[in-house]
């Protein structure tokens, strides 16, 4: 494994982040896919073993249990200060916007909540999960610096923005003298680089953190079109939404990564995420079996030429942006979309 600084934060992070979206109650969220604690354990634990220190999840992910069981795993196979471990919050819900809580008590909650979960006094980074557009800015960047200055994250993330978003944030946050955004965690993969537009750029320029998710486009960059696939690509309607549209035209950019595979005698998980792995941080990489994690560690050894970078980009066309990043706008936010975190729902 290698390692390498997170933005402009202290933190020495893997080049691969475990996703742990897939880890938690099956009973008690949106997927049926994910797996329960026993399995969830015997992942991440690889994932230490194979050098991973980078842990990302949520506290919408199936009601808080993946952080119930990231928290119990990573107490028992590794010492905290060796670990990294990023957790998410969501908007206010129209219920709490009614009943006159503010950005700053919400986030408050939003951590005490999630500490809680994890079974412990302070998460690595904070990430504002995605825009709150009934909520000001400065209510959100104001809450987040205090969950800072009280000791409970280290840095903070913001998800599902654009460019302009984290740019307006930041400039407010060096105004007001708040703790600034170090990374950003966007839709970014081979088949879906609508990214690289503005926020590659932007973030270049301010060394901000890429840290991706989807960086395996759930699954689609791992096999050829056809073949068999996990218990989520059967069920998960979210990622079809967010590709099949444009499936013949990603289909040719699949089939070059398969050749080159072929040709370096590795998997397509580790073509596809060499590639990524030249333009990001750290991606995000869900793993429910024990090989995801296995090939994603593999990836950060294989060195591509820029001639087979090239290969893999020349067919790409523009996306329209898909899932939350379409709802990403004053229209849509009030559209009631409903998240799970067991004690309460989180609109989103």
């Amino acid at each position: 494994m290698k390692y390498t600084k997170l933005g402009n934060s202290d933190l020495q992070v893997s080049r691969i982040c475990m996703g742990c979206m897939g880890f938690g109650d099956s009973g008690r969220g949106q997927h049926s896919w994910t797996l329960d604690e026993e399995h969830s354990r015997e992942i991440i634990k690889r994932g230490l073993e194979l050098g991973v220190n980078f842990y990302d999840t949520a506290i919408a992910y199936q009601s808080g249990t993946s952080e119930q069981y990231v928290g119990r795993a990573l107490r028992d196979f590794a010492k905290r200060d060796e670990v990294v471990v990023a957790t998410k919050f969501l908007p206010r819900t129209p219920e709490e916007i009614e009943q006159g809580i503010s950005g700053q008590q919400h986030i408050e909650n939003m951590i005490n909540t999630s500490l809680k979960n994890l079974g412990m006094d302070c998460v690595d980074l904070y990430i504002y999960h995605m825009w709150d557009w009934q909520t000001p800015i400065e209510d959100i960047m104001d809450g987040l610096n205090r969950v800072v200055k009280a000791g409970k994250a280290r840095y903070i993330g913001i998800s599902n923005c654009f460019a302009w978003q984290i740019a307006k944030a930041n400039a407010l946050a060096e105004r007001e003298g708040f703790a600034k955004f170090v990374s950003v965690q966007g839709h970014y993969n081979l088949i879906f680089r609508e990214e690289e537009r503005e926020m590659v750029p932007y973030c270049s320029e301010e060394n901000i953190a890429l840290t991706p998710y989807s960086a395996l486009a759930s699954g689609r960059l791992s096999r050829l079109p056809g073949e068999g696939g996990t218990k989520r690509a059967e069920e998960d309607a979210y990622a079809k939404f967010k590709y099949d549209a444009t499936a013949e035209q990603d289909n040719v950019i699949i089939g070059r990564v398969a050749e080159l595979a072929q040709k370096h005698g590795v998997t397509m998980t580790e073509v596809s995420l060499a590639w990524l792995l030249t333009k990001v941080t750290s991606p995000v990489v869900g793993a429910t079996k024990m090989h995801h994690i296995e090939g994603a560690a593999k990836a950060v050894e294989l060195a591509l030429t820029p001639e087979e970078i090239l290969y893999l980009e020349e067919p790409y066309v523009p996306h329209p942006l898909a899932g939350v990043m379409a709802q990403n706008k004053p229209a849509a936010a009030k559209e009631k979309h409903v998240w799970s975190t067991g004690d309460q729902k989180i609109g989103k």
